[in-house]
């Protein structure tokens, strides 16, 4: 059979590798794992070829787990070999799990570790490949071989984002500028692979009074054997940028660093009511609902005009009981404490819908992965409601995977393991506080974990869940994988069946399970969706706590699905990657910058999307508060109109988002994406996106009304604005 050659001249779906000369989309796949498959001279004519765009489950490969191989043939152009350097770079995206890389024979790069190493199976299925490679060992325009040594831990497996790129290499290939944080203080590093020489710049920015405090600049020699160390020096709401630009390649690297600087106001000791203006329960579930009104404690709490069957703790201002007839029952809500009263009018909705505005509460998964606990969740739960985000909103505790024992009971019920000796106790606590309890789960027979699943057990596990006091299920593709790809039938219906099935069982329990799919947007589940009667689903693959992550997930990926959006069926770009968080037992604090997560709340707002708090709330600090916390921010994503923001306009690396709101004001976000700060001309701005004749512009994270004028905006910033209309 003739080999698999290719060769294109230009880099289609590459990632930033601009000069990059040649790109392939397919390689020979074989499952198994054996030293010869690395050499050039090896037979693989028989192999399976596989794209490159696409994992490799998604390809009909079953039982993924384990070590397969992708051997990738092309011709490397001697043209790559002409330029300022002696080497090329080879770029494969990001890899599940682990891999060792080899071109023609020779081992050129390894990202992750394999079961047999010291360090055992190490995945990192979402860190992009970039290796250089001498030119000795490349056959110039001749055929060439890449063999990748793939460990799959978990599903997918394998290549699944882009083709493979090879290239000339840039800057970042030879030179790493990093911002380094130990205690308190911060130094920026750069380190070379090659030496290198070029101009180090340092600008030290106040963010608030938006002005230069200090710059400075000078040439520096970098080599592999002296890396440059600058220290750092940052007060209050400062932010230091050190860039560096090398002579020979022309480029700029850029490492930040900011003080988390608070631009909520604090709240007033006299009672403010921040929560939703609205709650949706269908006829006869239990109503749980806690009054969310800050304010200095003791606080009372009334409510007029409370339907027969419901009921109100005064002390904890919780709302239990049940409706029976269907129909809107408007309240008002009253709460009052030694410095004076506040009333918030309000709606009970009893009907078909459920989640009404996105659900806001706590994740177990980002901070503590596989090793969450019962003392872990119950933490989390009091510090929700001791350190005061309960009156903010914030309601559902929702405990991800690896709550489930290794073994069904006798009868087939689902059990929980060791680490949660009494959940149902924990649901009826959180109950009683006006929280909800979430639980995970997925519709094959393993979780993501390794956990049991639910399949064949559908009905069973959703009585029990019902018995514990569960209020919301996310629910998990993963395992399913096992059933559906092997299955030729790959349409609509085949992906929404397990959804549907589950959904059937959770509408004949006695009360409101929310229901959120968790299957990474998989055949455009935004239009499908609300068929299965979902709440909400998730758009993407999972959220990490980097700039690449929050960029390609939140500005990329939501662009176009705002009509898919509304009161009962949201779009989920995934959980909140701000605070200390790990998915582990080992916390750290967010790589986000401040500025960053400022963005990445301000759009997770904007987009109506789910609010889930993905850290360890018994350890925020204020920043995390107050970036948290900030009613009128929160009141645009719990906005009762429903509307999702659209982009409406992306120039020279901005983005400005936009949505309406219920009381005829538009929200709207201008995001600089780029690594230098941006000034911009606030009317000329509104001006572009349809924003002429404005009366009035509030700044909504400094809760205050701002004028026209020149405004900056740090990279990867937000200005995020309420705007009233003439």
């Amino acid at each position: 059979m003739k080999k698999f050659l290719l060769m294109v001249a230009l880099a289609l779906g590459c990632s930033v590798l601009v000069s990059a000369q040649v790109s392939v989309k397919e390689g020979r796949f074989r499952k198994g794992d054996n030293p010869a498959w690395s050499q050039a001279g090896f037979n693989d004519s028989d192999w399976q070829v596989l794209s490159l765009e696409k994992d490799w489950t998604l390809q009909g490969i079953q039982n993924p787990y384990g070590y397969a191989w992708y051997r990738i043939h092309l011709v490397i152009p001697s043209s790559l070999k002409q330029g300022s350097t002696d080497r090329i770079v080879l770029d494969l995206g990001p890899i599940d799990d682990a891999d060792e890389t080899f071109l023609n024979g020779t081992l050129v790069g390894k990202t992750g570790s394999n079961p047999g190493d010291a360090a055992g199976f190490v995945g990192e299925w979402q860190t992009p490949r970039r290796y250089l490679v001498e030119p000795k060992l490349v056959r110039w325009d001749k055929d060439n071989v890449i063999a990748v040594r793939v460990y799959n831990g978990g599903d997918p497996g394998g290549f699944y984002a882009r083709p493979i790129c090879l290239g000339k290499p840039e800057l970042a290939d030879f030179v790493q500028l990093t911002m380094v944080k130990k205690e308190d203080r911060h130094q920026a590093v750069i380190h070379a692979k090659a030496q290198s020489r070029g101009l180090v710049k340092v600008v030290v920015r106040d963010v608030l009074e938006d002005k230069v405090v200090s710059e400075k600049e000078w040439k520096a020699t970098v080599s592999p054997r002296a890396d440059v160390a600058i220290p750092v020096t940052m007060q209050g709401q400062q932010q230091v940028t050190v860039t560096y630009t090398d002579d020979k390649f022309g480029e700029t690297l850029t490492a930040s660093a900011s003080a988390p600087y608070i631009l909520t106001p604090p709240a007033p000791a006299t009672p403010r009511y921040n929560g939703p203006l609205v709650f949706g329960v269908r006829p006869g579930s239990p109503v749980i609902f806690r009054l969310a009104f800050s304010g200095e404690k003791p606080m009372k709490y009334a409510v007029e005009g409370l339907p027969e069957g419901v009921s109100l703790d005064p002390d904890k201002g919780v709302l239990s009981g049940s409706v029976a007839k269907a129909g809107d029952y408007p309240l008002v809500l009253v709460a009052k404490n030694a410095k004076g009263e506040a009333r918030a009018e309000f709606t009970l909705k009893v009907g078909a819908r459920i989640g009404l505005t996105p659900p806001m509460g706590w994740n177990s998964w980002n901070c503590w992965g596989l090793s969450v606990s019962q003392e872990k969740v119950m933490s989390s739960a009091a510090a929700l409601i001791n350190r005061g985000l309960a009156d903010y909103g914030y309601a559902y505790i929702n405990i991800d995977d690896a709550w489930e024992a290794e073994e069904r009971a006798p009868d087939g019920r689902i059990v929980t393991n060791e680490k949660f000796p009494d959940i149902k106790g924990l649901g009826d606590w959180l109950h009683s506080n006006g929280l909800k309890m979430g639980i995970y789960s997925s519709p094959g027979d393993r979780t993501c974990g390794g956990y049991l699943g639910t399949l064949d057990h559908e009905q069973q596990d959703a009585e029990t869940w019902n018995e514990w006091g569960v209020d919301y299920l996310k629910y998990d593709w993963c395992g399913y994988r096992k059933v559906f790809n092997p299955d030729p039938d790959h349409s609509v219906a085949a992906y929404a069946r397990p959804y549907m099935k589950m959904q059937q069982y959770l509408r004949q329990q006695p009360r409101d399970i929310f229901y959120s799919l968790c299957q990474y947007g998989m055949a455009q589940v935004w239009t499908w969706g609300h068929a299965v009667d979902a709440n909400s689903w998730r758009t993407t693959g999972d959220i990490t706590d980097t700039w690449e992550s929050l960029y390609d997930i939140g500005f990329k990926r939501q662009v176009g699905l705002h009509p898919y959006a509304g009161p009962g069926h949201w779009n989920d770009p995934d959980m909140l990657v701000v605070g200390k968080v790990g998915w582990s037992n080992s916390l750290r604090d967010s790589r986000l910058t401040p500025d960053e997560q400022y963005a990445h709340i301000s759009l997770w707002s904007l987009l109506a999307a789910n609010m889930l708090i993905g850290c360890d709330i018994a350890q925020i600090d204020d920043f995390t508060f107050n970036l948290l916390c900030n009613n009128e921010v929160n009141a645009v994503n719990q906005d009762i109109l429903g509307h999702q923001a659209h982009m409406d306009l992306e120039e020279d690396g901005v983005q400005t988002w936009s949505r309406d709101l219920y009381d005829g004001s538009i929200a709207v976000g201008i995001f600089n994406l780029n690594e230098e700060t941006l000034p911009v001309d606030l009317a000329g701005a509104l001006a572009k996106v349809g924003l002429e004749e404005v009366a009035k512009v509030r700044d909504l994270w400094r809760q205050k009304d701002i004028p026209m004028g020149l405004y900056h905006i740090a990279p990867h910033g937000v200005l995020y604005l309420k705007v009233t209309v003439k």
